[in-house]
């Protein structure tokens, strides 16, 4: 045996050691193909996030390579430090806040808006590091943790659904069913179709066949139909990297923010409490869904990883915004990944490096990343997650009624946070009216305060 093959099986014998392959019962591969699950499920982060924060004036290539590096970064140091299979990117509903709300009601410019997410990175961190953020998530009882993972079941499905045109807006009754005249719809139908029938055959690797099985059938018939507006490959003069320079824009963005005097205005702290509010909520919701699926539950309740975890959780917003892009937060969809296998943080260094390869490849991504062909892993991750339903103790009414407020309201309001408020609220207030106060986490009490607090300066201000 030569000294090469020495060391490379040293370092892999290292590595399994290092991310627990033994005792977590996975392996190379499963950790790879979890991996590339998860970034194919959220690798549409690399094409909605540079749009939308284009509307905010922000220049697009800048924005994109922004939201790939920090996505690299983030997820890759969450798998090797904290060495949880959760990856990170830019959060969606904090990034329409930023351009929606902040950058076109409040009128700030989105060099202040990145300012004001820094400060809310910052306080985040204080609040990661001092063990607060941990001290919420463990002090949350179980069937509220089980209503919060199918709620965010129901909601990533709901996304999915909305996304391939398959669940379309309706004036009287919000929503309805498509009319199936778009070729898109029937494309994520089949894709949903596929990924149900393998997994009913209990086919490990469903969701990533699936995937490239709907993206070549796109392609294919993109190109007979080219009017169809099926996925299509690029022609090679689409791969213009020139406007990735832009990164040398939105990465001083930060620092014009900070010196311009319109930021410093009284409303600056409700902008940075919402960015604050979101993060946290949507990240703790993503951890106490995926930690049962993954694992890392360990005999006390507590979650394995959870301090280093929410620390880079933290970090990558302060370091995302200076490179320009808005709050940085663990995805959902890391939750594809756990279902097709993963269960280290090496599957999370694999989302990081292909999020770094992803600059190379960017219009190639676009093809695996159309909603039409990520919907079913998003569809099928929802069944998943609301298996968790049957572990909730509906014979209590208490129960049921907290529980059922906090799975409506994540979907009807398309919010995780809005979710998690609701559940804490009536959770507080059904042990009260059961008079079981006592069982009341202290915790709790502070949280629901906080939450009405929320809603009824939300409502003034």
């Amino acid at each position: 045996m030569s000294k090469e093959t020495k060391k490379q099986n040293k370092f892999l014998s290292f590595a399994t050691e290092y991310f627990s392959f033994t005792e977590k019962k996975t392996n190379w591969r499963q950790e790879i193909i979890g991996g590339l699950v998860t970034f194919l499920a959220m690798s549409y982060i690399l094409v909605v996030n540079p749009t939308m924060l284009g509307d905010a004036g922000m220049p697009y290539g800048g924005v994109f390579m922004a939201t790939a590096i920090i996505a690299g970064l983030g997820s890759i140091a969450m798998g090797l430090w904290a060495k949880l299979p959760l990856a990170l990117a830019p959060g969606m509903g904090t990034n329409a806040f930023f351009t929606y709300v902040v950058v076109a009601q409040m009128g700030y410019s989105w060099q202040e808006a990145l300012a004001a997410g820094i400060i809310a990175g910052v306080m985040f961190l204080i609040i990661s590091l001092t063990g607060v953020r941990k001290m919420i998530m463990e002090a949350v009882p179980t069937n509220l943790r089980y209503a919060i993972g199918a709620g965010i079941g129901f909601f990533i499905a709901f996304i999915g659904l909305r996304n391939a045109g398959i669940i379309v807006p309706d004036a009287g009754t919000l929503v309805k069913l498509t009319d199936f005249s778009q070729p898109m719809v029937w494309l994520a139908l089949f894709g949903i179709v596929l990924v149900f029938v393998l997994h009913a055959l209990k086919f490990r690797f469903s969701i990533i066949v699936s995937i490239f099985t709907t993206a070549v059938i796109g392609i294919i018939f993109g190109s007979i139909f080219p009017k169809a507006g099926l996925p299509a490959l690029p022609a090679l003069a689409d791969f213009n990297y020139k406007p990735l320079a832009d990164l040398s824009i939105t990465a001083k963005g930060f620092v014009e923010g900070f010196a311009s005097a319109n930021l410093w205005r009284w409303d600056l702290i409700l902008v940075i409490i919402s960015f604050t509010f979101v993060d946290m909520f949507d990240t703790m919701g993503t951890f106490m869904a995926c930690a049962g699926p993954a694992g890392l539950i360990k005999e006390d309740g507590s979650m394995e990883g959870a301090d280093r975890g929410l620390l880079v959780d933290s970090g990558a917003t302060v370091i995302g915004s200076m490179l320009g892009t808005p709050v940085t937060t663990t995805y959902i969809e890391s939750s594809a990944g756990i279902a097709a296998g993963a269960r280290s943080g090496f599957a999370a260094i694999v989302v990081g490096l292909l999020f770094f390869l992803s600059i190379l490849l960017f219009p190639v991504i676009q093809i695996f990343s159309h909603p039409a062909v990520t919907a079913m892993a998003l569809v099928l991750v929802g069944v998943l997650m609301a298996q968790q339903l049957k572990n909730i103790e509906w014979e209590n009414a208490g129960v049921a009624i907290f529980a059922f407020m906090t799975i409506i309201i994540t979907v009807l309001t398309y919010s995780i946070a809005n979710g998690i408020a609701f559940g804490f609220v009536f959770y507080t207030v059904m042990m009260l009216a059961q008079k079981k106060w006592k069982e009341v986490h202290p915790v709790m009490y502070v949280m629901s305060g906080v939450f009405i607090a929320y809603y009824i300066l939300q409502a003034i201000f």
